[in-house]
């Protein structure tokens, strides 16, 4: 199991229903594209921190190691705004405005991920997926993602174990060891997964599959008090960035 999805499933507000987590997760990372990267973006970053690491109680360790892999790439987006290809300049050099626009890309996407990140570090996929069968999504879909999301873990579970028996084997004390080793972990894995689909394809027939995958989903409903909680607070931190804009030079 992957360390966010096991953070979701022991959140404190795993129980609750994902109509709730998902109008304030995903409200702030709308809220963090829409509005001016500041003071907005700078407010929902802080908003969404503050959340995670407070009622959510997202351990902090555990947000950074899911956090980094998205701000690796919105820093990355950022860094390209601070130069410009042609111009008088030369080929290749420094943007005049590229501070500022690489600035305020990095707000808005930084606090964007981390809406996101509210939502999934609170709701297990488990708990998801069924009930977009509800919501209109077609039950082939929801099957296809929910074999999808399993065969996922399993293939990770099989290249952790193939993995650790290569190393137990000195396969990477060298460069040339260590290639080789991943050109055999990628034909394992390739071969293990075609291999676990035909098993899983034939436990399904062999329990009389009908093309609709049935499993228990958790008994929650939609919290009026919560949901009422979350748009107030978007809606306040809407307003406060309009007065701080106005405020601020």
């Amino acid at each position: 199991m992957l360390p966010i999805d096991a953070a979701a499933h022991s959140s404190r507000w795993r129980r609750r229903h994902p109509v709730d987590k998902a109008v304030l997760g995903l409200g702030l990372t709308v809220l963090a594209i829409s509005l001016p990267p500041w003071p907005g973006a700078a407010l929902v970053l802080l908003t969404a921190l503050t959340v995670l690491l407070g009622p959510a109680g997202v351990p902090g360790r555990r947000l950074w190691r899911a956090y980094r892999v998205p701000l690796g790439f919105c820093v990355t987006g950022a860094a390209t705004l601070l130069v410009q290809v042609g111009g008088g300049q030369g080929f290749v050099s420094l943007a005049a405005d590229g501070p500022l626009r690489a600035g305020e890309l990095l707000l808005r996407t930084s606090a964007a991920s981390l809406g996101v990140l509210l939502f999934a570090f609170t709701t297990p996929m488990s708990d998801l997926l069924p009930r977009l069968v509800r919501a209109g999504v077609p039950a082939p879909v929801v099957d296809v993602a929910l074999v999808t999301y399993r065969m996922s873990f399993l293939l990770l579970d099989s290249m952790r174990r193939v993995r650790d028996a290569q190393a137990a084997r000195l396969g990477h004390t060298t460069r040339a060891a260590t290639w080789r080793s991943l050109a055999g972990l990628g034909a394992t894995a390739f071969v293990r997964s075609f291999d676990r689909a035909t098993r899983l394809h034939a436990g399904l027939a062999g329990r009389g599959y009908d093309g609709t995958l049935r499993v228990l989903v958790p008994e929650a409903k939609v919290s009026v008090r919560f949901t009422a909680a979350s748009c107030a607070l978007l809606a306040a931190l809407a307003a406060l960035t309009l007065v701080l804009e106005r405020a601020l030079p």
